[in-house]
């Protein structure tokens, strides 16, 4: 018999995938969630799923999600990326990229780690919502709107509340696997 998971990736490969081995994970290296935070940054306004299809190339383009590299890149590249048909080509988040890997480093040299400040809104551990459904689960929380309000104040681009709250998801900050998700108890 098929295991229960949350109705929002059923009928998917990919997004199934995702799904059952990274969605909701705590993250606590500062790359993957530098790489979360592009991804997020390009998902505002698109479904999830065209991200993640695009993601091999978005990780071409963006050299691995380095953000030493990006936050010296030169006009040049970033014109290079907006002729990239394998991205998002969408020049307020392209350049919204470079801004941000710039103010991830601050936030790095300021806490020690991007980890240590963005955990340190739940006290490191992650908050374990009881869902039924998916489609429960809020777009933004109060703590979504503080976490991107602050990161708004350090520079950051592209960091609304919708977009923080799809992060914590993602990097499980937040633990929204309907509670019957057989991920549920395992993240």
């Amino acid at each position: 018999m098929a295991k229960h998971k949350c109705g929002w990736c059923v009928g998917d490969d990919l997004y199934e995938a995702y799904h059952d081995q990274e969605w909701g994970v705590p993250v606590y290296d500062d790359e993957t969630l530098f790489e979360f935070l592009v991804l997020e940054t390009f998902q505002a306004g698109l479904s999830w799923i065209t991200i993640l299809r695009k993601r091999d190339n978005f990780r071409k383009a963006f050299d691995d999600f380095d953000y030493h590299k990006i936050a010296h890149y030169s006009e040049e590249k970033i014109l290079d990326l907006l002729q990239d048909a394998g991205i998002i080509r969408n020049k307020l988040k392209v350049r919204a990229t470079v801004t941000n890997a710039q103010a991830f480093m601050k936030v790095q040299e300021e806490f020690g780690s991007f980890s240590k400040y963005i955990w340190g809104f739940v006290d490191g551990k992650p908050i374990k919502n009881k869902l039924d459904h998916f489609k429960s689960a809020p777009a933004t929380t109060p703590l979504s709107d503080a976490i991107s309000k602050d990161l708004k104040k350090r520079g950051f681009k592209f960091v609304g509340s919708t977009v923080i709250y799809a992060h914590m998801q993602a990097t499980g900050m937040v633990n929204d696997h309907e509670v019957d998700c057989f991920r549920y108890q395992e993240v």
